[in-house]
């Protein structure tokens, strides 16, 4: 593989511009894609990438310009238009049946009768896992399989489809350490096979190390395009990013101990299996595995979606039930969900009153609300947490995801909660505004405990002060941040390997 693509791209955006109501997305986008390179694309939060590769894919049209293929306009209607050209996007949110087996998923929606013979569809799938590098069973049914074969199923989906260009959207969210090097070594496979990819991520050292090209926005247009080989570190290419030095890595103050704000005991059912855990004031404790090995229902638990079946939940020295029967707005508990859109904003009210979801009756002493002094808050939120577009007007929905994240963190803070439940708290975010969501978690746990869900390994050292790995519903251990013994196995302990 050359350090230079050829001269006539694959796919050519030539003038791309889409916007919705006030907000501009992508303005006037031009951007070369070639066969047999990765290119990342960069940005800040809000800065357009998933409008672009969305209109890329099918999903949106754009407003004006063109999306070229080979030297010929297309004009896509759907996502199936984009699929059938030849590019198809891996989302974070696989689309598969999870009772069907993986050759089926893989061939759902193919014409043609030889399919039917379940001997002959495993043998195609596995033939073409094979020539990509994807090991993967296909006579498995996908509920058997981890989160990084799941991933795998959708990749060959595309595969399937001869697409020629495949999107990957923070793909490694869902990985173990050692699972993130066989995806890399797969995208380098379909690279040598004439493929193009087109990788989005805000973690830095994955950039370094995939990418052969690099495109940056900012603001929803593009700003810089380069080869990799021309960038030296990866704080040059965060500073690439977001036009400033970025530090990467935060000096973690010591805080001094508390109280216990959480004690967990013996919790067990949902999927949990005898759970121990306390949380004081001052610390941070990171639960890191690959999703799905229980993590959601040991929030609910916590967050009062889920009353504990087995064992006991205490918050602020109080029992569950008790906790939860008078809970007030302020001075308690703060949750961060992971699902920014569903569970923690609504998509069509405006920024205003998703503030109000959570603070309402710290803006209504009486019978009535204090809608102007929400709106004051609400404006100071956006202004402190960076929030892009600065309109309390707009609707949740027409946030990035990012700066939606921006929005929430500043809500519940504003709360002054003793305790905090953050999922996946930088997720989505680029690396200016993690650097900053960082700072705010290590200064909310002086007057806080903080449980931090996350699947970020970096995220969890560079913040806890102890780390749980959990896998199928137990943890697997738990331990200071600075045992470097247990860090360097961490990886195994995720994948369920004690020795």
């Amino acid at each position: 593989m050359s350090d230079s693509p050829s001269a006539m791209p694959l796919i050519r955006l030539d003038g791309i511009s889409k916007s919705f109501g006030p907000v501009k997305a992508n303005q006037d986008i031009h951007l070369d894609i070639h066969a047999g390179r990765v290119l990342a694309l960069l940005g800040e939060n809000g800065a357009g990438k998933s409008t672009l590769m969305n209109m890329l894919s099918g999903r949106f049209r754009p407003d004006s310009g063109q999306i070229i293929i080979d030297g010929v306009p297309h004009d896509f209607a759907s996502s199936k238009d984009a699929i059938d050209a030849g590019i198809g996007m891996v989302y974070q949110h696989f689309m598969l049946v999870n009772t069907m087996t993986v050759a089926e998923n893989v061939l759902l929606g193919q014409e043609g009768s030889y399919f039917v013979k379940p001997s002959e569809m495993e043998r195609k799938v596995s033939e073409l896992a094979e020539r990509f590098n994807l090991p993967i069973n296909p006579a498995a049914r996908i509920e058997d399989l981890s989160m990084g074969e799941r991933q795998r199923v959708e990749i060959l989906k595309l595969l399937m489809r001869d697409s020629r260009v495949l999107i990957f959207d923070e793909p490694t969210a869902v990985l173990t350490p050692t699972e993130t090097p066989q995806l890399f070594d797969a995208m380098r496979e379909m690279t040598r096979q004439g493929k193009a990819v087109v990788f989005i991520s805000h973690k830095m050292d994955e950039i370094m190390d995939i990418a052969d090209d690099v495109a940056i926005l900012r603001r929803g247009q593009i700003v810089e395009s380069m080869p990799k080989s021309s960038i030296k570190s990866k704080q040059e290419l965060a500073s690439h990013m977001v036009g400033r030095e970025v530090i990467l890595e935060i000096e973690k103050a010591p805080a001094p101990k508390g109280e216990t704000v959480l004690e967990i005991q013996h919790l067990s059912g949902d999927g949990m299996e005898d759970l121990n855990l306390t949380l004081v004031r001052g610390e941070i404790v990171a639960i890191v595995g690959v999703a799905g090995n229980g993590q959601n229902e040991l929030v609910a638990a916590v967050t009062g979606q889920e009353e504990p079946r087995h064992g006991s939940v205490q918050l602020l020295g109080q029992k569950w039930r008790d906790f939860y029967s008078g809970r007030h707005w302020k001075n308690t508990l703060s949750y961060i969900p992971e699902d920014r859109l569903g569970c923690a904003t609504c998509p069509e009210l405006d920024l205003v009153d998703n503030v109000l979801l959570t603070t309402r009756k710290g803006f209504a002493p009486g019978f009535f609300l204090n809608k102007k002094r929400a709106e004051g808050v609400t404006t100071s939120i956006i202004r402190r947490f960076h929030v892009q577009p600065p309109l309390p007007e707009i609707r949740a929905r027409q946030l990035s995801g990012g700066n939606l994240q921006k929005l929430v963190l500043g809500r519940e803070f504003f709360r002054q909660p003793k305790i905090i439940v953050a999922e996946q708290p930088s997720q989505g975010l680029d690396v200016s505004a993690t650097e900053e969501v960082w700072h705010r978690l290590l200064n909310a746990r002086r007057k806080s405990g903080v449980l931090l869900v996350t699947g970020d390994l970096n995220e969890a050292f560079q913040l806890a002060d102890r780390v749980a790995v959990m896998f199928r519903g137990k943890f697997m251990d738990v331990f200071d941040v600075n045992d470097t013994e247990k860090i360097e196995k961490i990886g195994l302990l995720m994948a369920g390997v004690t020795e």
